[in-house]
């Protein structure tokens, strides 16, 4: 059985694999993996405020802006990217990037991508559907946050947003791109079974 949250942004081609994963000692690992097209752009400069992505680049180039520095990783090599600190990532490369990862501690984020990714794909390319992006971000805003718009532009435009959805009846029912109820997150397995 392919126990595997699958995720695919049809504007980007950026695939995504996700499971959580409960060690022998109960902790749980979100793990990843997933591949870019070459010289794709990934998500855009964002941050997760409690987890931390740490992962192997298994074949291509990965670019990735961490912080304020930039780096480029090859194959078989690796990067980590703490929780608090703004990134990116892309792929640099003219070949298929593909990688390999975890999550810890585990959150969210399995549940805020998979809103983004629905979210994204309703839309037309760079043209998300305001309504449900704002939805999703704000939700998910004191664990996980895109930096574009900048973050104060967000904390005053959402809220109004969120409320002329509702009036508009934009998130009636489950039904709609990015919905909580739509996007339950990674299924879990055992160790032994990842």
């Amino acid at each position: 059985m392919d126990n595997f949250l699958k995720l695919e942004n049809r504007h980007t081609g950026e695939t995504l694999r996700l499971r959580r994963v409960r060690d022998a000692k109960g902790q749980i690992v979100l793990t990843i993996e997933g591949s870019l097209p070459p010289r794709a752009k990934g998500p855009p400069v964002h941050v997760h405020f409690r987890e931390r992505e740490e992962g192997s680049v298994k074949a291509g180039t990965l670019g990735a802006r961490v912080g304020n520095e930039k780096i480029v990783v090859t194959a078989p090599g690796s990067a980590v990217f703490a929780a608090g600190v703004v990134h990116a990532w892309w792929n640099a490369g003219e070949d298929l990037l593909e990688f390999n990862g975890r999550v810890v501690p585990v959150v969210d984020l399995d549940r805020y991508l998979q809103a983004v990714f629905a979210v994204l794909n309703a839309g037309a390319s760079s043209r998300p559907p305001i309504f449900y992006l704002a939805h999703a971000l704000w939700r998910h805003r004191h664990t996980q946050a895109l930096m574009v718009p900048p973050p104060v532009i967000q904390r005053i435009v959402f809220p109004a947003v969120l409320l002329l959805g509702r009036l508009l009846g934009k998130y009636r029912g489950s039904n709609w791109p990015g919905s909580p109820e739509s996007c339950t997150g990674a299924p879990e397995v055992a160790a032994t079974n990842a």
